[in-house]
């Protein structure tokens, strides 16, 4: 019998690219995209993309998605609240693995790891550890497009966002930055590919600068001084 699983869905292109490598794996049937959105501004956590380009997108897929909605700024404790109602509900439905597009973090994939033991979850990691630069070639060759959507202020200015990311966009990343961003340097929007049935239309808005501070606490994963980032809206 093939796991039934669940992906946990950013909306961009390690996400897309695991869930393609996934997709192709006999042993696991993908029956649900997961996303966290911000229930304030109506967006993607992180990546600041519009919630009605992210169903647009799924839709595009072909896969059944649930959003996740959580305040504008989550404690840790609210967070894992939200997330486990919603892995109660996906557990009374006869799911038993959750899936990421994480590559090499190790302590979020031990916090996510066991999180999910808690209900007797398995976590998947389809590009575990896997050769970024080799990821992001991959990615590109086998079809896929994406744009930057948001970006850390530290590395980039607001020419980056709104970038569609091409073979030879690793050659001009600033030092020290992951080609995958996997560091959080930058975030994407995956829009067409071989997972699509079609690709996702969209024009680009308005460029816009914020500033967080983060949250911390003594169990977080997630622990960062205050920091800028820049944003591309995508419209519809």
């Amino acid at each position: 019998m093939k796991h039934k699983t669940y992906f946990n869905w950013s909306s961009g292109k390690d996400s897309a690219l695991a869930l393609y490598y996934l997709l192709q794996n006999k042993n696991y049937s993908v029956e649900k995209l997961i996303t966290t959105v911000n229930s304030h501004y109506n967006r993607v956590s992180m990546h600041g993309l519009k919630t009605e380009l992210l169903i647009q997108q799924t839709q595009a897929i072909g896969i059944s998605s649930n959003l996740i909605e959580l305040p504008e700024m989550p404690s840790m404790e609210i967070y894992e609240q939200k997330i486990t109602e919603s892995l109660n509900t996906l557990k009374n439905n006869g799911f038993t693995h959750s899936a990421f597009g994480d590559i090499f973090l190790e302590d979020l994939r031990d916090y996510r790891e066991n999180q999910l033991a808690k209900l007797n979850f398995k976590a998947v990691f389809p590009i575990w550890k896997r050769d970024t630069k080799t990821l992001l070639n991959e990615f590109l060759d086998l079809g896929f497009k994406t744009i930057i959507v948001c970006a850390n202020s530290k590395f980039f200015n607001e020419d980056f966002v709104g970038t569609i990311i091409d073979k030879h966009f690793i050659d001009n990343l600033p030092n020290g930055v992951d080609p995958c961003g996997e560091n959080g340097e930058f975030h994407t929007f995956c829009f067409d590919g071989p997972i699509f049935k079609q690709p996702v239309q969209f024009s680009i808005g308005e460029k816009v600068y914020r500033e967080y501070q983060q949250p911390k606490t003594n169990n977080s994963v997630c622990n960062a001084d205050n920091y800028g980032v820049w944003y591309c809206d995508l419209v519809p």
